[in-house]
């Protein structure tokens, strides 16, 4: 018997929920068939259909994705060693570890660092071979410039200690089709008048990042600022997003424009000697970019910094 929509209930997608938040705080701990079911309430076997009906992905699939991209985003980032990133993420050998990472990104962890190093120590390496510059040297220097150029230009950036934030959300996966997320939650709010607020704003949390993560299973949260209180309801569930030092740009872009924003922000963050924190990055908006006479949006892009 297959899974239909109208059998994953609301209530279903907030168990799902739960599951989430304790697979993204628990990578390096027994995520088993058994012990994720009982965090949902369901049985290991209906939470295996619901599971996969709302990811896409069997509970084994999801959680080794999950340990390899956030392995690699520690390689790309973070100046520790393989065994460690290894031992983070749950893995008991580095063999059996590198095995799974080759078979998701199809080279072993070592050469993804090398393939991928950060700004400084790729230029360094363009740099000093045989003393000659690489054909791809001035393309990959004219791309970060433009970057540094249109972040200079369009973003006003300062270093703030972004207060805790108490949200509404729903969750949504893939890059497509989040506007009917912001819809849902939307008519939520309006229903509770909570939309009359003028401190309430509307905004994103991203579990992902879309460097290692494919665009349709990129996870992310649409949610509504409140300091009113509220119950859940259908898909609506509350989280908070936690207080800390945070890199905050302000941009007035259109929708085509958020990349390389994202993208600018980073290479500014790393420019300027920040790291980002294990929190994640967060879009807060200040207008209804349908108001706007360009059609643009007046957003904070925010990273948790350490």
């Amino acid at each position: 018997m297959t899974i239909s929509e109208k059998e994953i209930q609301a209530d279903y997608k907030n168990r799902i929920n739960r599951v989430f938040e304790f697979i993204d705080e628990n990578l390096d701990a027994d995520l088993s068939l058994d012990t994720i079911s009982e965090i949902a309430y369901f049985s290991p076997f209906h939470f295996h259909r619901v599971f996969k009906f709302v990811t896409g992905e069997t509970l084994n699939e999801y959680v080794t994705r999950r340990r390899i991209e956030k392995s690699a985003l520690d390689l790309l980032h973070k100046n520790i060693t393989v065994a460690e990133i290894a031992h983070k993420y749950g893995f008991s050998e580095n063999s059996s570890y590198s095995r799974a990472f080759k078979k998701y990104f199809g080279v072993s962890p070592t050469t993804f660092k090398k393939q991928n190093p950060n700004r400084h120590s790729k230029i360094r390496q363009l740099e000093s071979k045989n003393g000659q510059e690489h054909p791809d040297y001035e393309k990959y220097i004219c791309m970060i410039n433009n970057l540094k150029n249109w972040i200079k230009m369009n973003a006003n950036i300062e270093i703030r200690e972004a207060p805790e934030l108490n949200v509404a959300g729903v969750t949504h996966i893939g890059i497509n089709g989040v506007e009917d997320s912001f819809e849902k939650v939307i008519k939520w709010a309006n229903s509770k008048g909570l939309m009359k607020n003028p401190e309430a704003k509307l905004g994103r949390v991203f579990y992902d990042s879309i460097k290692v993560t494919k665009p349709e299973k990129v996870r992310m949260s649409v949610f509504l600022t409140t300091n009113e209180s509220f119950e859940t309801e259908g898909e609506i569930y509350k989280s908070t997003i936690k207080k800390g030092k945070c890199i905050v740009g302000r941009f007035e872009i259109t929708p085509d424009e958020f990349p390389k924003s994202w993208t600018g922000l980073f290479i500014w963050m790393n420019e300027n000697g920040y790291k980002k924190s294990a929190e994640n990055p967060f879009e807060i908006y200040h207008n209804d970019f349908r108001e706007h006479p360009e059609n643009k949006f007046m957003v904070d892009l925010c990273i948790p910094i350490e």
